[in-house]
């Protein structure tokens, strides 16, 4: 495919290395109009994006980063450099762009004028490395067709884009899904087509940086709770009641009822209560192997895993509702 003029790319990263080498190849075999945005590398990526050709924006690390600041000054020097841009493609810079996905994401766009964004099937490179890295593969896999979100990699219309002034640089986490939100009240559509789109490396190998996705999911259904909660779509609602619910109130209660079991001070029908996380955990392995349709061994891994990560998403709830109150500003958590 010869690359359209009204085609570009955003791509934003730091530290990425060989990664953003690869995601910048990948890319640019089709796309020739790119913006990469730098938040304070220091492994060379600024040097080779150059060597490429490709336009560099050094993000001010003075104020507080964000992914979605940082999409949103790519987007605009984009523009500015070639006006003409129809469609940009948003990537990470730890993504590897599948082969011939830019063309199905262009094709599907220029045929259907109501649509804002196009996404594919984000895959993990390395699943077999470490179960957290599987967790992610899993994650990725969503049902095709309309979508209410998507990721941090699509193709976007730029007129739609433009419509809901881009990212909300506040956001620090799920700021895709919360530009999602604001496409779809403007009657903008979002879809997800059967087709590989990325090839993501997420190098999760350790249980401190799974929970602090986890913190870091907590902390995203906080804020767009906040923001957009009362809505008639409840946005992150279910989300935020679960978080509390199952990482704090059933936690605590447990703790309680054993402790007085022990002493003697409480029924012991009231251990009943144990049973609760269990429920929960069946009612999720059932879905697992249900439309996820996972192998078992893998479905109990993952079920078990989104119990578990109520209570880091927990404490990313608290991180966000203590920041606000403190008003000490919101800044990034990181697991990488």
């Amino acid at each position: 495919m010869e690359s359209p003029k009204c085609l570009g790319a955003v791509i934003i990263g730091r530290n990425e290395g060989d990664r953003l080498k690869a995601c910048l190849r990948s890319t640019h075999t089709v796309i020739k109009n790119i913006v990469y945005v730098d938040s304070g590398s220091t492994d060379g990526s600024i040097e080779f994006a150059e060597s490429m050709g490709v336009s560099v924006v050094n993000l001010d690390t003075s104020i507080p980063f964000s992914a979605a600041r940082a999409r949103n000054e790519g987007f605009r020097q984009l523009l500015k450099e070639h006006p003409e841009t129809e469609y940009v493609q948003f990537v990470d810079g730890d993504c590897q762009v599948a082969d011939g996905w830019l063309e199905a994401a262009y094709s599907f766009l220029e045929n259907d004028p109501s649509c804002a964004i196009v996404c594919g099937r984000r895959q993990e490179k390395f699943p077999e490395a470490s179960f957290y890295n599987l967790f992610c593969d899993i994650e990725w896999d969503t049902p095709v067709g309309e979508a209410g979100a998507c990721g941090g990699d699509f193709l976007g219309r730029v007129e739609a884009l433009e419509a809901v002034e881009g990212f909300n640089p506040s956001v620090i986490a799920g700021e895709e899904p919360e530009m999602c939100f604001r496409l779809r009240e403007k009657n903008w559509k979002i879809f997800r087509i059967d087709h590989l789109m990325t090839h993501h490396d997420a190098q999760m190998t350790e249980f401190q940086q799974w929970w602090q996705r986890a913190k870091r999911c907590g902390h995203a259904y906080a804020q767009g709770f906040d923001m957009h909660g009362m809505s008639p779509e409840k946005y992150y609602r279910r989300e935020v009641k679960s978080a509390i619910t199952w990482g704090g109130v059933i936690p605590v209660l447990l703790l309680l009822v054993t402790g007085l079991a022990i002493v003697g001070l409480t029924p012991p029908f009231s251990l009943v209560l144990w049973l609760l996380p269990a429920v929960l955990f069946l009612k999720v392995l059932k879905y697992s192997l249900g439309p996820k349709k996972l192998p078992f061994q893998p479905a109990v891994l993952y079920s078990l895993s989104l119990v578990v990560a109520k209570i880091p998403e927990l404490v990313g709830v608290q991180k966000y509702y203590q920041r606000k109150r403190k008003n000490s500003g919101f800044s990034i958590i990181e697991y990488k």
